[in-house]
């Protein structure tokens, strides 16, 4: 693969961080001139340190349907191609997906990738703006993805079905790369620690990722007198319409039913606190990372039976699949697993060994690469 100009457009820069800079890291180290495009918050200088130039892309807005806005947000992605002349884009996530498949096709980019880590709330929510907004899409997505000169990457079995049966789109020009991968020496197994077990939900805090489910589980068994920590990691997401108010998590953390970290940038030392690592989400998920960093240290997880979510898990070994938006089942699955310390730790050996297997950040980031050889093969 020759040495190319590579864009990557993402919406917030500490997501970039999170779920792309290493990928941005190991195709610069193959001699690539790496940039990414996104709204600048505080990682500006993380990713400049990675030796990764940043473009600012400052008019988009994950929650704007404002038509002004929005048209603003696509002049300003059509002036940054223009200006770098990118022989690959990879977009991630929905609307730099959209927006930044139109302008490749106006400005002529030879290449393009467009990346879903799942479909959201979109596709995942019966509301009935959610319904129109997904015929909408639907048919979007059959005019823009389906072109010989990009891929769209998804991460779980589920989403390649939808999007290539409902959709329409080329099943030729759908890749399935399941996540973005762990750093299984930065998320490394530690032995459970002593004291009362904390039971962790490690998330935004949205309704759809089962923030009140969690809740009531919580509920239920402290009736019960079952001694645990119950414990909300994360914050609110305000441009997402499914967002847990801060008032209503501080009431939930003030109540002591459970308790509410916030957002916390030490994952690593956070999930190890965890006994088990819990996520009943009902949103539309690819495969959600932290389930994968809760395995990658050892931690058993119960989540539900859902696309991405169920991709994770075998059964009695590694982890639990509940029915979403259950909360007395959840409480069930809990209680079992809190009566059984020795059980939690072979789910953990368990799910480490899943993680080493399947979902390590070497592996994703060479599958990635692969798809970017074939696309720049062709330019």
């Amino acid at each position: 693969m020759k040495p190319s100009k590579i864009l990557f457009v993402v919406m917030e820069d500490w997501y970039f961080c999170s779920h792309r800079l290493p990928l941005a890291v190991a195709a610069r180290e193959l001699g690539h001139d790496v940039v990414v495009a996104t709204r600048l918050a505080a990682h500006k200088d993380v990713i400049e340190q990675a030796g990764v130039r940043v473009v600012p892309f400052q008019r988009m807005s994950r929650s704007s349907i404002n038509a002004f806005r929005e048209l603003a947000a696509l002049f300003e992605l059509l002036a940054i191609y223009r200006r770098e002349r990118p022989d690959l884009v990879h977009h991630v996530a929905l609307k730099p997906v959209l927006y930044g498949s139109l302008a490749a096709r106006l400005i002529g980019v030879p290449a393009w990738v467009n990346a879903l880590g799942g479909l959201g709330f979109v596709f995942s929510s019966q509301k009935f703006h959610a319904r129109i907004l997904r015929l909408l899409l639907i048919n979007t997505f059959r005019f823009i993805l389906n072109d010989t000169r990009c891929r769209l990457i998804l991460q779980n079995q589920d989403d390649v079905a939808f999007i290539t049966g409902n959709a329409g789109i080329d099943r030729r020009n759908v890749r399935l790369i399941r996540s973005a991968g762990v750093d299984l020496k930065r998320y490394a197994p530690r032995a459970l620690p002593p004291g009362m077990p904390v039971v962790m939900l490690a998330s935004r805090m949205l309704w759809d990722k089962g923030i009140e489910e969690f809740v009531r589980a919580a509920g239920v068994l402290r009736e019960q007198g079952v001694l645990a920590r119950f414990v909300l990691v994360g914050d609110s997401d305000t441009e997402n319409p499914s967002s847990v108010p801060w008032g209503q998590l501080q009431e939930w953390n003030d109540s002591g039913v459970v308790e509410w970290w916030g957002h916390r940038n030490d994952m690593p030392e956070v999930l190890s606190q965890a006994r088990i690592v819990c996520l009943p989400t009902y949103y539309g998920e690819g495969i959600p990372k932290v389930l994968i960093e809760a395995m990658a240290c050892a931690r058993p997880i119960v989540t539900t039976d859902m696309p991405g979510c169920r991709d994770l898990v075998r059964l009695g070994k590694n982890g639990f699949l509940i029915k979403p938006r259950d909360a007395e089942g959840l409480a069930v699955v809990l209680k079992a697993l809190l009566l059984d310390e020795a059980k939690c730790q072979q789910m953990g050996i368990e799910g480490r060994r899943i993680a080493e297997e399947e979902y390590s950040l070497p592996r994703i980031v060479a599958e990635t690469m692969t798809v970017y050889r074939e696309l720049l093969r062709r330019c």
